[in-house]
Protein backbone atom coordinates (compact mmCIF):
# COMPACT_ATOMS: atom_id res chain seq x y z
CA UNK A 1 0.00 0.00 0.00
CA UNK A 2 0.88 3.16 -0.95
CA UNK A 3 2.32 5.62 2.32
CA UNK A 4 0.02 8.95 2.27
CA UNK A 5 1.51 11.60 0.82
CA UNK A 6 3.33 13.73 3.75
CA UNK A 7 3.96 17.03 4.71
CA UNK A 8 7.67 18.03 4.16
CA UNK A 9 9.12 21.23 5.88
CA UNK A 10 12.71 22.28 5.78
CA UNK A 11 13.30 24.38 9.11
CA UNK A 12 16.53 26.88 8.59
CA UNK A 13 18.66 24.48 7.13
CA UNK A 14 22.39 24.99 6.62
CA UNK A 15 25.21 22.53 5.68
CA UNK A 16 28.84 23.52 5.99
CA UNK A 17 31.70 21.70 4.96
CA UNK A 18 35.68 21.86 5.41
CA UNK A 19 34.53 25.55 6.19
CA UNK A 20 32.53 26.61 3.05
CA UNK A 21 28.81 26.74 3.64
CA UNK A 22 27.35 24.87 0.88
CA UNK A 23 23.56 25.52 2.57
CA UNK A 24 22.62 28.39 4.21
CA UNK A 25 19.38 28.96 6.21
CA UNK A 26 17.24 27.10 3.82
CA UNK A 27 13.37 27.66 5.15
CA UNK A 28 10.78 26.16 2.98
CA UNK A 29 7.24 24.62 3.43
CA UNK A 30 5.95 21.38 0.55
CA UNK A 31 2.08 20.28 1.29
CA UNK A 32 1.17 17.35 0.95
CA UNK A 33 0.65 16.29 -2.61
CA UNK A 34 2.76 19.23 -3.98
CA UNK A 35 5.33 19.14 -6.49
CA UNK A 36 8.10 21.47 -5.94
CA UNK A 37 11.05 21.89 -8.12
CA UNK A 38 14.28 23.24 -6.61
CA UNK A 39 16.26 25.28 -9.45
CA UNK A 40 19.32 26.96 -9.99
CA UNK A 41 22.94 26.82 -10.98
CA UNK A 42 25.52 24.26 -10.96
CA UNK A 43 27.23 24.92 -7.30
CA UNK A 44 24.12 26.22 -5.61
CA UNK A 45 23.19 23.70 -3.13
CA UNK A 46 20.49 21.53 -4.63
CA UNK A 47 21.83 18.24 -4.23
CA UNK A 48 22.75 19.03 -0.65
CA UNK A 49 20.15 20.33 0.10
CA UNK A 50 17.94 17.34 -1.18
CA UNK A 51 20.93 14.87 0.59
CA UNK A 52 19.40 16.32 4.11
CA UNK A 53 16.03 15.42 3.42
CA UNK A 54 16.98 11.49 2.95
CA UNK A 55 20.13 11.74 5.75
CA UNK A 56 22.76 11.17 3.56
CA UNK A 57 24.08 14.68 4.72
CA UNK A 58 23.21 15.81 8.35
CA UNK A 59 22.19 19.39 8.79
CA UNK A 60 24.92 21.31 10.23
CA UNK A 61 22.02 23.49 11.75
CA UNK A 62 18.64 23.52 11.63
CA UNK A 63 15.72 20.46 10.65
CA UNK A 64 14.04 18.60 8.13
CA UNK A 65 10.34 17.89 9.17
CA UNK A 66 8.41 14.63 7.66
CA UNK A 67 4.53 15.31 9.18
CA UNK A 68 6.43 17.64 11.96
CA UNK A 69 9.05 14.89 12.47
CA UNK A 70 12.60 15.04 12.58
CA UNK A 71 13.78 12.88 9.93
CA UNK A 72 17.21 12.37 11.80
CA UNK A 73 15.50 11.21 14.77
CA UNK A 74 13.61 8.73 13.41
CA UNK A 75 14.87 4.71 12.55
CA UNK A 76 15.81 4.57 8.94
CA UNK A 77 12.85 2.20 8.23
CA UNK A 78 10.68 4.21 9.55
CA UNK A 79 12.22 7.42 6.49
CA UNK A 80 12.45 4.13 4.04
CA UNK A 81 8.85 3.22 3.93
CA UNK A 82 7.51 6.63 3.51
CA UNK A 83 10.35 8.50 1.28
CA UNK A 84 12.37 7.69 -1.89
CA UNK A 85 14.90 9.00 -3.53
CA UNK A 86 16.26 9.21 -7.28
CA UNK A 87 19.45 10.04 -7.05
CA UNK A 88 22.39 11.53 -9.61
CA UNK A 89 25.51 8.82 -8.74
CA UNK A 90 24.38 5.34 -9.81
CA UNK A 91 26.93 2.82 -8.86
CA UNK A 92 27.59 0.58 -11.44
CA UNK A 93 30.07 -2.11 -10.67
CA UNK A 94 27.21 -4.26 -8.59
CA UNK A 95 26.71 -7.58 -10.28
CA UNK A 96 22.72 -7.30 -10.35
CA UNK A 97 20.25 -7.79 -12.82
CA UNK A 98 17.97 -4.61 -13.26
CA UNK A 99 14.58 -6.63 -11.63
CA UNK A 100 17.34 -6.95 -8.50
CA UNK A 101 17.75 -3.44 -8.38
CA UNK A 102 13.56 -2.76 -8.34
CA UNK A 103 12.94 -5.41 -6.13
CA UNK A 104 15.41 -3.83 -3.38
CA UNK A 105 12.25 -0.88 -3.27
CA UNK A 106 10.38 -3.31 -1.62
CA UNK A 107 13.45 -4.20 1.48
CA UNK A 108 11.90 -1.56 3.85
CA UNK A 109 8.39 -3.08 3.70
CA UNK A 110 10.07 -6.51 4.93
CA UNK A 111 11.56 -8.36 7.67
CA UNK A 112 15.20 -9.25 7.37
CA UNK A 113 15.89 -11.82 5.44
CA UNK A 114 12.14 -12.17 3.68
CA UNK A 115 11.93 -13.20 0.14
CA UNK A 116 9.55 -11.36 -2.37
CA UNK A 117 5.43 -12.55 -2.32
CA UNK A 118 3.10 -12.31 -4.54
CA UNK A 119 1.98 -9.10 -3.83
CA UNK A 120 5.79 -7.74 -3.95
CA UNK A 121 6.64 -9.20 -7.38
CA UNK A 122 3.16 -7.84 -8.59
CA UNK A 123 4.33 -4.68 -7.54
CA UNK A 124 7.69 -4.84 -9.24
CA UNK A 125 6.40 -6.02 -12.45
CA UNK A 126 3.99 -3.08 -12.51
CA UNK A 127 6.89 -0.34 -11.96
CA UNK A 128 8.83 -2.15 -14.53
CA UNK A 129 6.72 -1.90 -16.69
CA UNK A 130 5.44 1.69 -16.04
CA UNK A 131 9.14 2.64 -16.49
CA UNK A 132 9.17 1.40 -20.01
CA UNK A 133 12.07 -1.17 -18.44
CA UNK A 134 10.09 -5.01 -18.35
CA UNK A 135 11.93 -5.77 -21.19
CA UNK A 136 15.28 -5.15 -19.71
CA UNK A 137 14.41 -7.27 -15.91
CA UNK A 138 16.71 -9.88 -16.47
CA UNK A 139 19.74 -7.58 -18.16
CA UNK A 140 22.85 -6.61 -16.01
CA UNK A 141 22.49 -3.22 -14.49
CA UNK A 142 26.01 -1.93 -15.07
CA UNK A 143 25.41 -2.60 -18.54
CA UNK A 144 22.85 -0.13 -19.20
CA UNK A 145 22.90 3.28 -20.55
CA UNK A 146 22.74 5.81 -18.75
CA UNK A 147 19.09 6.91 -19.32
CA UNK A 148 17.90 2.96 -18.88
CA UNK A 149 19.80 3.49 -15.25
CA UNK A 150 18.29 6.37 -14.25
CA UNK A 151 14.67 4.74 -15.72
CA UNK A 152 15.42 1.59 -13.51
CA UNK A 153 16.11 3.93 -9.97
CA UNK A 154 13.01 5.40 -10.43
CA UNK A 155 11.02 2.33 -11.02
CA UNK A 156 12.89 0.92 -7.47
CA UNK A 157 11.72 3.75 -6.00
CA UNK A 158 7.94 3.71 -7.56
CA UNK A 159 8.37 -0.20 -5.97
CA UNK A 160 8.91 1.78 -2.84
CA UNK A 161 5.50 2.98 -2.80
CA UNK A 162 6.69 6.09 -0.62
CA UNK A 163 4.28 8.94 -0.04
CA UNK A 164 7.18 11.32 -0.53
CA UNK A 165 10.18 11.38 -3.57
CA UNK A 166 13.23 13.20 -3.19
CA UNK A 167 14.45 13.27 -7.16
CA UNK A 168 18.01 15.27 -7.85
CA UNK A 169 18.05 15.45 -11.99
CA UNK A 170 15.72 12.52 -13.17
CA UNK A 171 16.31 13.34 -16.49
CA UNK A 172 19.22 13.34 -17.05
CA UNK A 173 20.74 11.16 -19.57
CA UNK A 174 17.41 10.51 -20.67
CA UNK A 175 15.42 10.96 -24.24
CA UNK A 176 12.71 13.55 -24.62
CA UNK A 177 10.09 11.37 -24.97
CA UNK A 178 11.24 9.38 -21.29
CA UNK A 179 11.86 12.66 -19.61
CA UNK A 180 8.16 13.31 -20.28
CA UNK A 181 7.21 9.88 -19.27
CA UNK A 182 8.94 10.07 -16.16
CA UNK A 183 8.11 13.41 -15.39
CA UNK A 184 4.07 12.93 -15.64
CA UNK A 185 4.37 9.50 -13.78
CA UNK A 186 5.43 11.55 -10.59
CA UNK A 187 2.89 13.97 -11.02
CA UNK A 188 0.11 11.89 -11.76
CA UNK A 189 1.54 9.42 -8.39
CA UNK A 190 -0.24 12.16 -5.92
CA UNK A 191 2.82 12.22 -3.88
CA UNK A 192 5.21 14.59 -2.17
CA UNK A 193 7.62 15.48 -4.88
CA UNK A 194 10.97 17.52 -4.18
CA UNK A 195 12.47 17.51 -7.98
CA UNK A 196 16.00 18.94 -8.82
CA UNK A 197 16.19 20.44 -12.12
CA UNK A 198 17.84 22.42 -14.54
CA UNK A 199 15.31 22.37 -17.14
CA UNK A 200 13.07 25.15 -16.52
CA UNK A 201 11.00 24.68 -19.07
CA UNK A 202 9.95 21.02 -17.67
CA UNK A 203 10.07 22.60 -14.07
CA UNK A 204 7.56 24.80 -14.84
CA UNK A 205 5.13 22.45 -16.89
CA UNK A 206 5.22 20.04 -14.18
CA UNK A 207 6.04 21.67 -10.81
CA UNK A 208 3.11 23.40 -8.93
CA UNK A 209 6.15 25.98 -7.26
CA UNK A 210 9.67 26.59 -8.26
CA UNK A 211 12.42 27.44 -5.73
CA UNK A 212 15.51 28.59 -6.98
CA UNK A 213 18.46 28.38 -5.15
CA UNK A 214 22.21 30.77 -5.76
CA UNK A 215 25.36 30.23 -3.67
CA UNK A 216 23.22 27.64 -0.97
CA UNK A 217 20.32 30.12 -0.56
CA UNK A 218 17.07 30.54 -1.57
CA UNK A 219 16.98 33.31 -3.78
CA UNK A 220 13.38 33.11 -5.39
CA UNK A 221 9.92 30.82 -4.69
CA UNK A 222 6.85 30.91 -5.73
CA UNK A 223 4.57 29.62 -8.62
CA UNK A 224 6.44 29.16 -12.15
CA UNK A 225 4.45 32.34 -13.46
CA UNK A 226 5.95 34.42 -10.33
CA UNK A 227 9.44 32.82 -10.42
CA UNK A 228 10.76 32.41 -13.73
CA UNK A 229 11.47 36.36 -14.79
CA UNK A 230 14.01 37.68 -17.22
CA UNK A 231 15.56 39.59 -14.13
CA UNK A 232 15.94 36.34 -12.49
CA UNK A 233 17.85 34.51 -15.40
CA UNK A 234 20.43 37.90 -15.66
CA UNK A 235 20.90 37.62 -12.02
CA UNK A 236 21.27 34.58 -11.12
CA UNK A 237 22.01 32.49 -14.49
CA UNK A 238 23.85 35.41 -16.02
CA UNK A 239 22.20 35.34 -19.35
CA UNK A 240 19.52 36.90 -21.40
CA UNK A 241 16.26 34.97 -21.34
CA UNK A 242 12.61 35.72 -22.73
CA UNK A 243 10.05 34.31 -20.80
CA UNK A 244 6.02 34.09 -22.78
CA UNK A 245 3.60 31.58 -22.42
CA UNK A 246 2.48 28.58 -24.27
CA UNK A 247 -0.09 29.12 -26.49
CA UNK A 248 -2.19 26.17 -25.62
CA UNK A 249 -1.73 26.24 -22.09
CA UNK A 250 -0.47 29.62 -20.82
CA UNK A 251 2.66 27.92 -19.10
CA UNK A 252 5.66 30.24 -18.64
CA UNK A 253 8.08 28.50 -21.49
CA UNK A 254 12.11 30.14 -21.22
CA UNK A 255 13.82 31.06 -24.69
CA UNK A 256 17.80 32.05 -24.62
CA UNK A 257 18.87 34.67 -26.47
CA UNK A 258 22.15 33.58 -27.73
CA UNK A 259 23.22 36.37 -30.01
CA UNK A 260 23.46 34.55 -32.96
CA UNK A 261 21.73 34.30 -35.88
CA UNK A 262 19.78 30.85 -36.41
CA UNK A 263 20.88 28.45 -39.27
CA UNK A 264 19.04 27.16 -41.53
CA UNK A 265 18.82 23.26 -41.26
CA UNK A 266 20.00 21.07 -44.30
CA UNK A 267 17.29 19.01 -45.84
CA UNK A 268 17.08 16.58 -48.54
CA UNK A 269 20.88 15.66 -47.77
CA UNK A 270 21.83 19.26 -49.22
CA UNK A 271 24.87 20.52 -47.41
Amino acid sequence: MTARAAALAVQDVSVRVAGKDLVRGVTLDVAPGEVLGLAGPNGAGKSTLLRTFYRARRPTSGRVLLDGRDVWRMPGQWLARRMAAVLQETAGDFDLTVYDVVAMGRTPHKRAFDGDDADDRAIIAGALERLDVAGLAYAPFDRLSGGEKQRVLIARALAQQPGTMVLDEPTNHLDLRHQLDALRLVRGLGVTAVIALHDLNLAAAFCDRICVMDAGAVVAMGTPREVLTPALFAAVYRVDAEVTEHPENGVPQVVLRTGFPALPFPRNGAP
